[in-house]
């Protein structure tokens, strides 16, 4: 008899899932069609004589994290998404574009972002981010965090209990110790920063844990870069508000704010009521986003 599931847990074909009952048991895929992510909800049912379940089917997803791969198709990170933790940090350097590109993500996903600024004890605290005040002036949520000096875990949990969360970010960042403080355990392993300065992947697979306030938190591998797979250039604006904002005193309805005349976002850049960065954030998402559907056909 057919049962519905959760994926908690991936390791290429082979899945752990969460039952109803919140017994928690291996599965594996039936089939090569379907490609089951942390987050699916799924029906599954046991199989004779063995331990492992059978993932039969997924069930309709209510958003999903993508990206494009090298060949330009779509690849799904996580799925049935409430928030995305964006991690940064003072170490590895905070690619800032990275950052826009997520909350670009979950903007259109209609997902809360929430960006996590970690390893706060290395910073003299009279410092403060330009790119972090500009965040919190666009009604972004920004929580200074630190492990050492315990500082941040009760602001970010009162934004991300009782739903379901994927941590993201740079390799390097500090998410797994995060995740270990958010748990208090130290079931993740925790990773340092190679010599070349860039962080070492230490999630190789995402795993999907219970929060004891509630809700659930998705570990997934650290990245160096990362794009959301958009359906056409024109999407882009929708996950950067300001230029959504703008958008509507434009002369033209499909404006781009490229080149276009009477733009009214460029005008707005050049008054300075739009972030000159993060308009350039916008447009290397146009323009890759017009690459990536070039490599579709």
């Amino acid at each position: 008899m057919s049962k519905i599931a959760t994926i908690i847990a991936t390791y290429s074909r082979r899945m752990r899932i969460r039952l109803e009952s919140n017994i928690e048991v291996e599965a594996r895929i039936k089939g090569k069609k379907i490609k089951a992510v942390c987050g699916d909800v799924v029906t599954t049912e046991p199989i004779k004589g063995e331990k492992d379940w059978l993932i039969t089917e997924i069930m309709e997803r209510r958003n999903a994290l993508t990206r494009p791969n090298k060949s330009g198709q779509t690849e799904v990170l996580a799925a049935n998404l409430d928030a995305v933790i964006i991690v940064t940090s003072v170490s590895p350097i905070p690619d800032w574009y990275i950052v826009d590109r997520y909350i670009c993500a979950a903007e259109i996903l209609g997902i809360q972002p929430i960006i996590v600024f970690n390893k706060t004890d290395l910073l003299d605290e009279n410092i403060k981010i330009d790119e972090l005040l500009e965040y919190k002036r666009l009604g972004f949520s920004v929580v200074n965090f630190s492990v050492k000096s315990k500082k941040g875990s009760k602001k970010l949990l009162s934004f991300i209990s009782e739903k379901c969360n994927i941590v993201v970010g740079q390799s390097g960042v500090g998410k797994s110790s995060i995740i270990n403080k958010l748990l208090y355990s130290s079931e993740q392993r925790v990773g340092g920063i190679s010599k070349s300065g860039e962080g070492r992947h230490t999630t190789v697979n995402s795993v999907m844990k219970s929060l004891k306030s509630g809700g659930y938190l998705i570990d997934s591998p650290g990245v160096r870069d990362y794009m959301p797979a958009l359906a056409t250039p024109a999407e882009a604006q929708r996950g950067y508000r300001e230029i959504s904002e703008f958008s509507q005193f434009c002369r033209f309805s499909n404006c781009l704010h490229l080149r276009e005349p009477k733009c009214a976002v460029k005008k707005a850049v050049e008054e300075n009521l739009i972030d000159y960065r993060r308009y350039e954030s916008y447009k290397r998402v146009v323009n890759l986003t017009s690459k990536f559907s070039q490599k579709k056909y």
